[in-house]
């Protein structure tokens, strides 16, 4: 075991359910026993959960891995089953979205108002000739009509491909292009960082020929007025939703469509080579998607608040904003804008404003707050907060510490949650009111999932030991291939262990001396440093851990002596500067990696840095820092968030 997870354990730092938390928890300890008893039939009681057209009575057909079939022979309507039950069940006037525009205007959409908008949508979609077994992208700003846009889709059977806003027209086009998309949901565009950020324009650009082939699937159009820009119209292709929407009827029944039917596409990141389409079906999806809402964010629809900040254009949005919430017809806030806009406090404002229960957000905002200092959080009532949530990538135990003290009083259960846009949703993680939580560590895998750490070899490697993540059998929200590419999906996925048959999840994990599991990031973010195998996030996690660090981003480069070397771009807390002068930091840093994981870990070069290039969904983009540090031309930027910062981190490294 590495000594820097030797050390976080040598502390001790654990923390049981309190009595009182868990007497009114969803989750208790029989569910792992259940599951562990009869994981299919678990897993049968809790689709039975949703509304079923037709029951099914197979529950998992697995007789041609890795291609699953789960209640393949029950049916049902994943939008009926978000919004029309709960209508029915009499809970009309609940809040759906709590919706809060980056300007500070806002929406309050009940589950009867959002079914009414998705029923019309689904009807002007029909009319536009849109079928079952049809692709629609969409491409659109945080606001209520994505998520109806959404939901129509699904309801009449079509298929959506949701592109996160933040993509270029090129990412657009390659993704409209690869799914043979018949319609394009967008808008004029949507607020960031104090300006509008403009979308149509983007879809315009995708849909033109130039340069990139004649674009001949998209039909039409549907744009949702939200940025008040100026936009360019194509008459006969483009549509305003406010003429069309309203003026559609609110009738429409929801088909009965068979478990196995294609759900969505949503696209892994395709900076390099072909993007990978991934395919997500219905009624496996969409029971785990809701379980895992339920027991793990521990949602009681009655009297939470809750709040996930993740774009509904990633796989969080997907299952966490808009599939696994709406199907518990809880409650949630949806916010359009940035952290840190108009203010650095505007988060927290809204836990406040809202009465935020449930906040599930990720590393990266956190250990920007972080950044900024306490102070900006500790001067809004974050009272009503209750259980916190993680996801997107490992967080290091400074950040678990501060999110759990500064946000969360240093008494909310914090769930730190492991999954992909391949697993559909949670895969390993605590359950609030049962598990006895650690600092930095996923946990265990949630009820009815099998997963393991295992050598290059498929072996399990034991306690104390370090290895290769996989999932040893089928889960009901698995992916169900690549899109149009059987053959990529097995050898991507299945063919590192396929006489196992595992499912390679591409991370490498550790197992404490309990079995718990603690993520060590990509397997192709770990270096080899003279023959040794170092993780980029164990040493981020150690330069963290330093008074003076609110953010770290390691990477490997080429080095004639070591084959590779660690080099490390450090962002200071503010505090710090305040009080301390920089010079000779560096050298601090090198010594204290040193300390906490060995030698061998010493970063050879350290850079302060004000920024790091990331994302908009928050992801730190760690090949472009790679081009910094083996003295390359920087790749492709345009993903990130802010093109300049790439700019400043070379100037400041020279």
């Amino acid at each position: 075991m590495s000594s820097q997870i030797d050390h976080l354990l040598n502390e001790d730092r654990r923390f049981a359910p309190s009595p009182e938390f868990a007497a009114s928890a969803i989750a208790d300890a029989d569910l792992y026993a259940r599951a562990a008893e009869d994981r299919l039939g678990f897993w049968a009681d809790h689709a039975r959960d949703l509304h079923w057209h037709t029951p099914f009575t197979e529950v998992l057909d697995w007789s041609n891995p890795p291609f699953a079939k789960w209640f393949d022979d029950g049916e049902l309507n994943v939008a009926y089953n978000c919004l029309d039950r709960h209508v029915e069940a009499g809970n009309g006037d609940r809040a759906a979205l709590l919706w809060e525009g980056e300007p500070g205007d806002e929406r309050r959409v009940t589950y009867a108002e959002l079914t009414d908008e998705v029923k019309r949508v689904a009807n002007v979609l029909e009319g536009l000739g849109v079928v079952a077994g049809d692709r629609v992208a969409i491409y659109m700003p945080m606001i209520p009509e994505a998520i109806a846009a959404m939901l129509a889709v699904v309801r009449i059977g079509a298929i959506h491909s949701v592109v996160f806003g933040g993509f270029s027209a090129d990412s657009l086009r390659a993704r409209i292009d690869d799914a043979g998309a018949k319609v394009v949901i967008t808008a004029d565009g949507g607020y960031r960082k104090g300006k509008v950020s403009a979308l149509k324009p983007a879809v315009d650009q995708a849909l033109s020929d130039r340069g990139a082939g004649v674009q001949e699937t998209v039909e039409h159009v549907l744009v949702v007025r939200r940025g008040e820009n100026e936009v360019d119209w194509t008459d006969g292709r483009d549509i305003w939703w406010h003429d069309a929407v309203p003026a559609a009827s609110a009738d429409h029944d929801a088909p009965a469509l068979p478990a196995e039917h294609p759900l969505f596409i949503l696209y892994t990141s395709g900076t390099t080579g072909k993007p990978k389409g991934i395919l997500h079906t219905s009624a496996g999806y969409l029971t785990q998607a809701a379980f895992t809402n339920r027991v793990v964010h521990d949602i009681h629809p009655e009297s939470d608040v809750y709040w996930c900040t993740a774009d509904v254009g990633w796989i969080t949005g997907h299952t966490y904003v808009t599939y696994g919430p709406l199907a518990n017809g809880a409650t949630q806030v949806i916010y359009e804008g940035t952290p840190d806009a108009p203010h650095p406090g505007r988060w927290w404002e809204i836990v406040e404003k809202y009465g935020v229960t449930v906040l599930y957000t990720a590393p990266t905002a956190i250990r920007s707050f972080m950044k900024i200092g306490r102070a900006v959080p500790q001067s809004f009532d974050l009272s009503s907060l209750r259980v916190l949530g993680s996801v997107g990538e490992p967080i290091n135990p400074e950040a678990w510490m501060w999110y759990r003290e500064i946000i969360g009083a240093d008494s909310a259960p914090i769930v730190d949650t492991w999954w992909q846009t391949e697993t559909g949703a949670i895969m390993v993680s605590a359950l609030p009111g049962v598990t006895e939580t650690k600092p930095g560590s996923a946990q265990a895998p949630i009820p009815g999932i099998s997963i393991d750490v295992v050598d290059e070899q498929g072996r399990h490697v034991g306690n104390g030991n370090g290895g290769l993540l996989v999932v040893t059998e089928p889960w009901p929200s698995m992916l169900r291939g690549i899109w149009g590419d059987p053959e990529r999906f097995v050898e991507t996925y299945w063919e590192k262990f396929r006489d196992q048959g595992f499912y390679f999840a591409g991370d490498g994990a550790r197992l404490d001396d309990d079995g718990d599991v603690w993520l060590l990031g990509r397997v192709d973010d770990v270096m080899n440093v003279s023959g040794h195998r170092l993780s980029t996030a164990e040493i981020e996690s150690s330069l963290v851990a330093h008074e003076a660090t609110a953010e770290a981003a390691v990477v490997g480069a080429s080095d004639e002596t070591t084959g590779q070397a660690v080099v490390a771009f450090v962002i200071l807390k503010e505090s710090y500067l305040a009080a301390h002068a920089p010079e000779g930091l560096a050298q601090q840093l090198r010594l204290w990696v040193g300390e906490q994981i060995g030698p061998i870990a010493r970063p050879r070069d350290i850079y302060i840095v004000s920024e790091l290039p990331k994302t908009r969904s928050g992801k730190i983009m760690r090949r472009l820092l790679r081009d910094v540090a083996e003295g390359r031309e920087v790749g492709d930027t345009t993903t990130l968030a802010d093109t300049a910062v790439m700019s400043v981190i070379s100037a400041q490294v020279k």
